[in-house]
């Protein structure tokens, strides 16, 4: 049976990918500079017997392993870039590994390596059992900050997939039903005239008033805006001295909501604020947007698919240690609740919620951009003990622990299980694609980002700031 041949294949190759997950976790690359994580995943999957594209959509460190011929054509997202300022040992106590260096906060040195172990686990499948078919590997840069995926699907990448698949670590074995949010990451560049504050502020025009004018008018507009929408900003550039009138002042905001939809109302109105602060200060105000990710759009046919098949592996086990060490970090965050804590930490059970299908939880991924151009499930696993946040120094703990390789080793199995359905079921890739196509009756995928910003190349720090 081809699924025995998986779970077994992984059981028989995962210390490969525990060091491969442990190497990319101790050294950490942020958004369009993870040259270390790609070419690693690349010459796993070139020895493996994938084909192998580069530089896509112009993005350096993206690239595109393929095996196998005709339909259907099944994909498998991963991602790998670290958070700044997150670096971290191994330790339920703060320790940097490097002073205010980067580190997996949020576990993409698990989520790029299940994908990549996925789909070798995959391949041998088909190649002992004589399977047909398409099966991608997509590495994503810069999914920290909401753009990589963007870049690559303007590009055409994600056009003709069959079906995608994807999961995330997180504190809990669930099934992705509830979506993420839509957002725009923009900033708003101010140009005043200088002038001496003391002696001449008649003369000078200030980009800062204007910047400060324009925050006003948007923490106005946050009465006016729909339930779970979300404004944040921070003054980039407040100039140089006080007693220079700012020339130059910048502000960069996010904005977020249920859908594009509703963020594209919020950025129309915001535009006009900035306008409005500009013209009130006689300054002068221009805009680039860096990100604009849709919302994701869940699949609940894949999403079973993903359910029953996660059920077919084994379960995970924690030792005594690993359940020493996550009581740890628990009392790192509050000592209080990790005392009183009497519910399982390391929780190995499923969780299923198809009631909160329609429903939109924080946070935003660029994975929201595929669910619009093709049908794609997702997974999270426990990663971390239930009370650890994403984009934390206790998250980067975690994810470089066996705790973090456990789940993604169950990850992987779910998602190869899950793609050997695809491939070997076509009713079941027709059904996902007819409800994909139901719910995209209304709206159909044009990336958010303009087509004269071009991704960022490298060292260029201005671009690389999270905004997930």
């Amino acid at each position: 049976m081809s699924k025995e041949t998986i779970l077994d294949w992984v059981n028989g190759n995962q210390d490969l990918f525990t060091e491969m997950a442990r190497k990319i976790w101790e050294n950490p690359q942020v958004a369009y500079e993870e040259t270390y994580a790609s070419n690693l995943q690349i010459k796993m999957l070139e020895e493996a017997g994938f084909t192998i594209q580069t530089n896509i959509g112009g993005v350096q460190t993206a690239f595109i392993a393929e095996y196998g011929s005709g339909h259907p054509t099944i994909g498998i997202l991963g991602e790998y870039d670290a958070l700044p300022g997150l670096s971290q040992t191994v330790s339920s106590i703060q320790n940097e590994v490097v002073p205010n260096g980067p580190g997996h906060g949020c576990g993409h040195n698990l989520l790029g390596t299940a994908g990549v172990e996925a789909v070798i686990a995959v391949k041998e499948a088909m190649d002992t059992h004589g399977l047909g078919g398409t099966i991608r590997y997509y590495g994503c840069p810069a999914e920290e900050v909401l753009s990589g995926k963007t870049f690559m699907a303007r590009a055409g990448v994600f056009d003709d997939l069959d079906s995608a698949l994807t999961w995330h670590p997180w504190t809990a074995n669930s099934i992705a039903t509830t979506s993420m949010q839509s957002m725009v990451s923009i900033k708003f560049h101010f140009k005043g005239i200088t002038a001496h504050a003391a002696a001449a502020p008649h003369a000078g025009r200030s980009a800062l008033d204007a910047v400060e004018l324009m925050n006003t008018g948007a923490n106005y507009l946050r009465e006016h805006v729909l339930d779970g929408s979300r404004i944040h900003y921070v003054i980039t550039n407040g100039g140089m001295a006080p007693n220079i009138v700012p020339e130059h002042a910048s502000v960069w905001y996010y904005l977020r909501a249920a859908t594009k939809e509703q963020v594209e109302d919020i950025l129309t109105r915001v535009q006009k604020i900035a306008k409005g602060a500009a013209m009130m200060t006689e300054t002068e105000v221009d805009s680039e947007i860096l990100a604009y990710p849709f919302e994701t759009l869940t699949n609940d046919v894949l999403n079973e698919i993903l359910y029953e098949n996660m059920k077919l592996t084994d379960s995970q086990i924690f030792t005594e240690e690993e359940v020493t060490f996550a009581k740890g970090l628990i009392e790192s965050i509050n000592p209080a609740i990790a005392k009183n804590n009497s519910e399982d930490i390391l929780p190995t059970n499923i969780q299923f919620h198809r009631h909160l299908k329609g429903t939109t939880m924080g946070g935003s991924t660029d994975v929201g951009d595929v669910s619009w151009i093709t049908s794609v499930g997702q997974v999270m696993t426990t990663c971390a003990p239930i009370g650890v946040q994403l984009h934390s120094w206790q998250a980067t703990a975690s994810f470089g622990s066996t705790i973090g390789f456990k789940g993604m080793h169950l990850a992987a199995k779910t998602m190869a299980l899950s793609v050997y359905d695809l491939l070997t079921t076509p009713n079941l890739i027709e059904k996902a694609q007819a409800e994909f196509k139901q719910s995209t009756l209304t709206k159909q995928y044009k990336p958010g980002i303009p087509e004269d910003v071009m991704p960022p190349r490298g060292k260029d720090s201005e671009r690389l700031e999270t905004v997930k």
